[in-house]
């Protein structure tokens, strides 16, 4: 069966347009460290949420963080349909329990959990989710609705972890 490569608009940050969902996630773990990934979006929330506080990085790494995880929230979207479908499978081999913010059931069944972030949090939730942790992050002024920011990332925190699985999952079968 032949993979079907969709425009996650990652041409800006990966330098290719189209990607299969998994091969977007290895090129997104090939530009992007998890840990330093969560903690510039731990930085950023305390940023957003903190009165006149800015993020230290450069404005370029911020935006380059941004488009990289709007293009990630979209495949794993992708990656949860499918997996509705029962067409896309993870199988747990394993893996090493260092993510914190996965319980020891969500590594049992990686797929279920792909669906339940997006049953909590739209597509479009998480673009205005990206979009708030770069605006408020990078500017002056403070989010005022904490409980917009804070589902979505903690969401978004569980999706890395997942997304780092599958990447792992996906280069030891190769």
């Amino acid at each position: 069966m032949k993979n079907k490569k969709t425009d996650f608009e990652s041409r800006f940050w990966s330098g290719s347009r189209k990607h299969s969902a998994t091969g977007l996630l290895e090129a997104f773990f090939q530009f992007n460290n998890l840990t330093e990934v969560k903690e510039t979006l731990t930085i950023m929330l305390q940023c957003s949420v903190q009165k006149k506080t800015r993020i230290t990085k450069n404005s370029a790494e911020v935006f380059h963080l941004y488009l990289s995880l709007r293009s990630l929230v979209r495949a794993s979207f992708l990656i949860s349909k499918k997996a509705k479908k029962e067409t896309f499978k993870v199988r747990n081999k394993n893996h090493s329990q260092n993510l914190t913010s996965l319980s020891a059931e969500e590594y049992q069944n990686l797929e279920q959990l792909f669906r339940s972030v997006f049953t909590i949090c739209s597509l479009q939730d998480f673009d205005a989710f990206l979009s708030a942790m770069v605006y408020f992050s990078l500017g002056n002024s403070t989010c005022d609705e904490e409980q917009k920011v804070i589902i979505p990332y903690l969401q978004l925190m569980k999706m890395l972890d997942v997304a780092s699985l599958i990447v792992e999952r996906v280069s030891k079968e190769k």
